[in-house]
């Protein structure tokens, strides 16, 4: 599946560039994340619960941070394992200048 999406901030590029690599930030904008902990600059934990279909899960695994390109871009993937399966997936944010923000 890709999905593909634009969203204006009305905040400086540095601003979201920090909000995006802050570990509170990043669990509010995952889907059933329960837990986030960083683990070094690029690296981090994950717990995360959702329901696929009749089937709820705990997926536990990583969420690491690419391409570093401060503060434009990066590149965020994570992948975990359950008891029922495995997931995985990525997104590529680039952040630009915009007239309000």
């Amino acid at each position: 599946m890709n999905l593909t999406g634009e969203h204006k901030i009305l905040k400086s590029r540095e601003t979201v560039w920090e909000a995006l690599n802050n570990p509170d930030v990043l669990k509010s904008c995952l889907p059933g994340c329960e837990d986030l902990c960083r683990i070094s600059e690029t690296e981090m934990t994950a717990k995360i619960t959702t329901k696929i279909g009749p089937v709820k899960a705990t997926f536990l695994g990583t969420v690491n941070l690419f391409d570093l390109d401060p503060p434009n871009s990066y590149k965020i993937t994570g992948s975990g394992n359950s008891p029922v399966g495995f997931a995985s997936g990525e997104a590529t944010v680039k952040l630009e200048d915009h007239e309000n923000g």
